[in-house]
Formats: structure tokens, C-alpha cells, sequence
């Protein structure tokens, strides 16, 4: 299975989130990484998720089915070279003795240590899930005692917007009795 990731770009209401989560749990399909978040535009926000679809009929499946929800606006497939970033906080067992080579290995990988405490340090880094999944590997032998990350969030490369290929009128955000053309 191949993973992809697809940015969609929605109308900034309650349960829109639900609808799209509950579209995926209906047909079986799974949710890899989901981010959300608002956009440079007020009254919409960005859905990242990461799918793993066997086939390319699934995913334009999915593709379909999204597209049918009214809140949703516009929906690209961001390709191989976009720029994909992760958050992850990672405690850690941290002895006097071990946390200097956690350090060296913390800054190899530009992150930061953001807490330390008598037998334990977090860490936090930023970056693509590659990078940050060496990073766990190189942290494990210490004993990694916690860990939460974010959803993937990405951008397509070059000047042109998610926004700016929905072509949506500033009008449409405006009026309280929005409908989907």
C-alpha cells in the first residue's frame, strides 16, 4: 500500500471534521495522520491526511466522496516533493551519565530539550516524518518512556496556493446563507 497525502480545504464549521472522519470510518478506509488547522483566509481551514490505499480506484474513490461533502472546497493530492513536516515531544530515560550523549544526539537533529528532569528529558523536533523517525531510533537504546506527535501538515512547492486554485469568491464567506455551487 502507498501512502498519500491530500489537502483539503473547507469551510471553517462545526463538525466538518466529523463528517470527513466519519466518511473514512463508514467504508473501512484508515486515517494515517490527520492535521487541521486554520488558513491565511478567515473562514477556512486546511485538513492534511495521510491515507494508505491499495489501489488508485480507492483513492479517487475517496477523492469522490470527500468532494460530495458541501463544506468541503477543493481537494489536491500533494506530490512526492512537497514540504512535510512533523512535531514530536519524546521523553526520555536520562541518567547524569546518558543525558550528554542525548544531547549531541538531540542537536545532530536540530531539536531542542524542553524539560529535564533528575532521571528523564523531553525533547521536541520539528521535521519530515523520515527525520524524525531516525531520530526515535537513534533515542530508543536510552529508553523512550513517552511519546506524542502531531499530524502531518504540508505544503506543495512553489508560489501557488490551495486557496488560490479553489477560485473562491470572498463574497461566498461572507454571506450567512453560504451553499456550495
Amino acid at each position: 500500500m502507498k501512502n498519500h497525502t491530500l489537502s483539503v480545504l473547507v469551510e471553517n464549521k462545526p463538525g466538518v471534521l466529523a463528517r470527513i472522519s466519519g466518511l473514512f470510518a463508514r467504508r473501512g478506509y484508515n486515517i494515517e495522520s490527520l492535521a487541521v488547522g486554520p488558513t491565511e483566509r478567515p473562514g477556512l481551514s486546511r485538513i492534511t491526511l495521510e491515507v494508505a490505499v491499495a489501489t488508485p480506484q480507492i483513492l479517487e474513490q475517496i477523492v469522490k466522496q470527500l468532494n460530495k461533502l458541501v463544506e468541503v472546497l477543493k481537494i489536491v493530492e500533494l506530490e512526492d516533493d512537497a514540504v512535510r513536516r512533523e512535531l514530536v515531544l519524546i521523553k526520555v530515560k536520562a541518567d547524569p551519565t546518558a543525558r550528554s550523549q542525548i544531547i549531541e544526539i538531540v542537536q545532530l537533529f536540530r531539536g531542542k530539550t524542553v524539560d529535564v528532569h533528575n532521571d528523564a528529558m523531553t525533547i521536541e523536533a520539528t521535521g519530515s516524518p523520515d527525520k524524525l523517525d531516525a531520530l526515535l531510533q537513534m533515542l530508543k537504546p536510552y529508553g523512550v518512556r513517552e511519546l506524542v506527535q502531531s499530524g502531518l501538515v504540508a505544503l506543495d512547492r512553489g508560489s501557488r496556493s490551495l486557496t488560490e486554485r479553489a477560485k473562491i469568491e470572498k463574497a461566498r464567506f461572507a454571506s450567512p446563507n453560504n451553499q456550495k455551487d
